[in-house]
């Protein structure tokens, strides 16, 4: 019995002896960080054109005219205009940019098709916009503010009845 006891004694011991000796260990994380400003560009339906079909208050839009004609009915918010050779179709767009972290006062808005167009012509807020090159939009636009920057597409009268127009228009907008 004795030997039992001097054994719990000792594996008692041993228990304490290796609490005591515990293993730690201790580091520091030194946090950094940099804050770059930014701008954010928007596009956003204008009650007075026609509605965003799609991605209305993103970066991505669609702004679906439908059927358009030199004469007779049209949807609601386009405006048409014609001469003797060619009708032109628009539409109010909104363009917001959006800054923080900046001391930009204003920015500058570009725009380019995304492809060449070699029937129609295409305008930017009364800009000629191809895909040759960046049309300046604007040189001082205001942030946080919707600015109506219309989208027109002049059509020849030769162009064929069910003639689909597509392309794209490609924004930037860089701080001043």
């Amino acid at each position: 019995m004795k030997k039992v006891m001097l054994l719990t004694i000792f594996a008692a011991l041993m228990m304490i002896s290796s609490a005591a000796v515990a293993q730690t260990a201790t580091g520091t994380l030194t946090v950094t960080a940099t804050v770059n400003g930014s701008i954010q560009l928007v596009f956003n339906s204008d009650a007075a054109g026609v509605a965003l079909s799609s991605g209305a208050g993103t970066n991505t839009a669609t702004l679906a005219f439908g059927n358009v004609s030199a004469f007779g009915a049209i949807s609601a918010g386009i405006v048409r205009s014609t001469t003797a050779s060619n009708f032109t179709v628009s539409s109010a767009v909104d363009v917001q940019v959006a800054k923080t972290n900046s001391a930009s006062a204003n920015y500058t808005l570009k725009a380019q098709l995304g492809a060449a167009d070699a029937v129609n012509t295409w305008t930017v807020g009364g800009v000629a916009v191809t895909n040759a090159a960046q049309s300046t939009l604007t040189a001082t636009g205001a942030y946080a503010a919707n600015s109506n920057f219309p989208v027109a597409i002049t059509v020849p009268f030769t162009t064929a009845s069910g003639t689909l127009i597509s392309n794209t228009i490609n924004y930037t907008a860089t701080a001043n």
